[in-house]
């Protein structure tokens, strides 16, 4: 399988907004869901959102009511959209991408938070 691309990463201040997208390859039919995790150094790697091909979605906790996941079928692109970021959002943010008989990662994109 094609690893998913990531991009939309970058330095931005608190408070701030960044969207973040994935291309994935593939139909949308094949995909079972799509989602973004993050890892901050010295952390393990958590879920930060997700959705599945019903279009029902997850968000950790800590990111509730700031972070949206949307996703284009056509463009099998799906999208986290950023607000209200704070210091401690910053992480290397992978995109997973869920086949029937495959679990694909992407090589990461780098979001800091700072003043």
């Amino acid at each position: 399988q094609v690893q998913p691309v990531e991009s939309g990463g970058g330095l931005v201040q608190p408070g701030g907004s960044l969207t973040l997208s994935c291309a994935a390859s593939g139909s949308s039919d094949s995909i079972f869901a799509m989602g973004w995790y993050r890892q901050a150094p010295g952390k393990q790697r958590e879920l930060v959102a997700r959705i599945f091909i019903g279009g029902s979605t997850n968000y950790a906790d800590s990111v509730k009511g700031r972070f949206t996941i949307s996703r284009d079928n056509a463009k099998n692109t799906v999208y986290l959209q950023m607000n209200s970021l704070k210091p401690e959002d910053t992480a290397v943010y992978y995109c997973n991408t869920r086949y029937s008989s495959a679990s694909i990662w992407g090589q990461g994109t780098q979001v800091t938070v700072s003043s």
